[in-house]
């Protein structure tokens, strides 16, 4: 059909009619074939999650799929990241992990992949996640050319202004409830409620210390003038007696 077709022997309909048929027949054929329940393309089972069957002397499948749920992940820009190619069975020896990135989406789709590394390390780790990290990473494990297990970790970064921004935008909300009650975290036990004193508290409270500090600093002035006074009698009642012994005292009578 394919020499016809570059001889131009028969006319374009021609091809378009055989292989309109040649689908349909594979369409009817395939359809016949038994499905397994709840799979989705790409297809299949992971046969290193296969038990052997000691009455029937075969191995029954576990039913783990090939291509794993994409896994949320979630980081701070500047922070480090790391993702694990766990799977809760044994793999081979001559396993090959292949970790590939699909930037800023969430897929599945295997034309959506470009390669990172190649090799034996289940571990992928970011020292240091920027926002052209985010996107999905799948992880492959071979053994013989042939494919294992396919997992995916969908990674969400959210840059450091933004969560500098938010916390103090919680903080401000919290100052203006009423009566400065704190609220409970999301999802956990309510905490109880946290008072914070009012303006005339606050405003006396500072009158107070203002008071009590002049009045501390006119004490303070006020003892100190007696010692100086009775200094300078000290020193007059001094040259007095000086007078005295060194004159005579006559007496009027």
């Amino acid at each position: 059909m394919a020499k016809e077709f570059d001889k131009k022997l028969n006319d374009e309909t021609v091809y378009e009619e055989r292989l309109q048929t040649a689908a349909d027949n594979f369409i009817a054929a395939a359809s016949k074939l038994p499905r397994v329940s709840g799979c989705f393309p790409p297809c299949g089972f992971q046969s290193a999650g296969a038990v052997y069957n000691c009455i029937t002397c075969q191995y029954d499948s576990c039913e783990f799929p090939l291509d794993c749920p994409v896994k949320e992940i979630k980081a701070m820009e500047n922070s480090r990241s790391q993702m694990w190619c766990e799977v809760p069975f044994h793999l081979p020896d001559d396993m090959e992990v292949i970790w590939r990135f699909a930037e800023e989406v969430e897929t599945q789709q295997v034309d959506q992949f470009k390669e990172v590394t190649a090799g034996v390390d289940r571990l992928y780790s970011i020292p240091s996640t920027s926002l052209h990290h985010q996107g999905t990473y799948q992880c492959e494990i071979y053994s013989g050319q042939r494919s294992i297990v396919r997992l995916y970790y969908y990674l969400t970064v959210t840059p450091q202004v933004v969560a500098g921004h938010t916390e103090l935008q919680e903080i401000f909300d919290l100052s203006l409830l009423p009566g400065g009650q704190l609220l409970p975290a999301s999802g956990g036990p309510p905490r109880p409620h946290l008072l914070l004193p009012s303006p005339l508290l606050l405003t006396a409270c500072l009158t107070a210390l203002l008071l009590l500090l002049f009045l501390s600093l006119g004490a303070l002035y006020w003892s100190s003038k007696p010692e100086k006074t009775s200094h300078a009698e000290q020193e007059d009642g001094d040259e007095d007696l000086g007078f005295l012994k060194g004159g005579k005292i006559h007496v009027v009578q």
